[in-house]
């Protein structure tokens, strides 16, 4: 743990503990997304689901990168992962991405797509709102996954009919504001 960095961020006002708790159950939606996504993923077959694979797998990518970036974060402050995956599983900041009753009603799996990446938004916003100006790692950090987030949200809402974001699927390169801190 990096004692001076949690007595810092102390010190600026902030409920470490709650942090903490914001962060790993953040770090869980973020597993465990990738987990459900990958399910999405294989079921996404067809004329539109194909058009749906390439997104959703960025989206899978960047959520376990997400989980990798929180990891030392959550460390850093003194909190640590629970040990039993089924635990970490249902502390999860938000509800599974669970295959649609029909996998082949591609509107259902867009909606569990873009619910799934709703959630994330509010989650990364609460942390950032919490951390900003008083945490600056934490909430540079928090703000990075949040803007890969809102990008995943728009790229499914456009597939929804939702209207144009302006946003564009990247080409060759994952988590591009996430990134620098996975090195």
């Amino acid at each position: 743990m990096a004692k001076v960095a949690r007595e810092m961020v102390e010190k600026a006002g902030v409920n470490v503990e709650q942090l903490l708790k914001l962060l790993v159950d953040n770090a869980a939606a973020e597993l465990t997304t990738y987990y459900y996504y990958t399910i999405l993923r294989a079921n996404l077959i067809g004329l539109e689901g194909e058009g749906l694979k390439q997104i959703t797998e960025d989206a899978r990518i960047e959520d376990r990168n997400h989980f990798e970036a929180l990891l030392p974060r959550i460390y850093e402050l003194g909190g640590k992962l629970p040990e039993d995956m089924k635990a970490f599983h249902d502390t999860s900041a938000c509800p599974p991405a669970t295959l649609p009753k029909d996998p082949r009603d591609i509107q259902a799996m867009l909606k569990v797509l873009v619910e799934a990446e709703r959630c994330a938004v509010r989650g990364y916003t609460t942390v950032c709102n919490m951390t900003a100006g008083k945490d600056h790692r934490t909430y540079d950090l928090a703000l990075a996954i949040l803007h890969e987030e809102v990008e995943h949200e728009a790229w499914f809402s456009e597939f929804l009919g939702e209207g144009p974001s302006g946003h564009f699927i990247r080409r060759g390169e994952n988590s591009p504001f996430v990134s620098k801190f996975l090195k």
